[in-house]
């Protein structure tokens, strides 16, 4: 059967969004940003291919008539060895609110980028890039499922079944060893600092995950776009 993202349009629902980005906001020292950092921040990708978007809207708006059960397939594809982590980070961001509107879409997601990291067999050979892509997309999940403890009002979100999807994985501690396997990538460093900033046991990780994304900032374009996504 062919589903469609549809895109939210009550007024009350769109409140309720508004209002949660003002509550994280009034807690966040953000510059030029409010809200979740892993969901409410579209990356600057330029031209760089990533799963379809309405851009310009609000940041849970996806394409509408974008057939969601696509989505593992789609998103997998577009994750190649060759995508720059920070084009990973906006695919991922975009396929896990698209995930989150149907849970079977989203556990085929979930199992899709984690699958690859058993793909080897017995090698041992551990993908830095698909560790990355597990981790981001587990943290991203687990700030979908935060929104529901907040009472947010968007029925076309099913928080609960994206939360139990995640409760019992460490989505920083695998981007954590994708880092260990490309130590000098500064782009690693801003997913790892967004993720410590976003849940409290790993705020103290903070300060020098951010301190070794701004550094490389000065010698990568792209990253230079998006530091400014991390806080003060």
């Amino acid at each position: 059967m062919r589903m469609t993202v549809r895109r939210p349009s009550h007024p009350a629902r769109r409140a309720a969004i508004a209002a949660l980005t003002l509550m994280i906001a009034a807690g966040v020292a953000r510059p030029a940003f409010a809200g979740p950092p892993l969901l409410c921040h579209p990356f600057d990708i330029g031209a760089a291919r990533s799963l379809p978007w309405s851009l310009g809207s609000a940041w849970y708006d996806g394409k509408p008539g974008y057939d969601i059960q696509r989505l593992p397939e789609d998103t997998r594809a577009l994750l190649t060895p060759a995508t720059p982590v920070i084009v990973r980070m906006e695919t991922i961001r975009r396929a896990a609110i698209y995930a989150s509107q149907d849970p079977s879409v989203a556990k085929r997601l979930f199992a899709a980028l984690n699958d690859r990291n058993t793909a080897g067999g017995g090698t041992g050979a551990a993908d830095p890039l698909a560790l990355f892509d597990a981790g981001y997309l587990t943290e991203t999940f687990r700030e979908i499922g935060r929104l529901g403890s907040w009472n947010v009002s968007n029925h076309e979100m099913h928080f609960d079944a994206v939360r139990a999807l995640v409760r019992d994985v460490d989505g920083y501690a695998l981007v954590q060893r994708s880092l260990a396997l490309r130590p000098d990538d500064a782009s690693i460093e801003l997913a790892a600092a967004l993720i410590a900033e976003s849940t409290p046991e790993r705020r103290g990780e903070y300060a020098r995950h951010a301190e070794k994304a701004r550094a490389g900032a000065r010698q990568d374009a792209l990253l230079g776009k998006n530091v400014a996504q991390l806080s003060n």
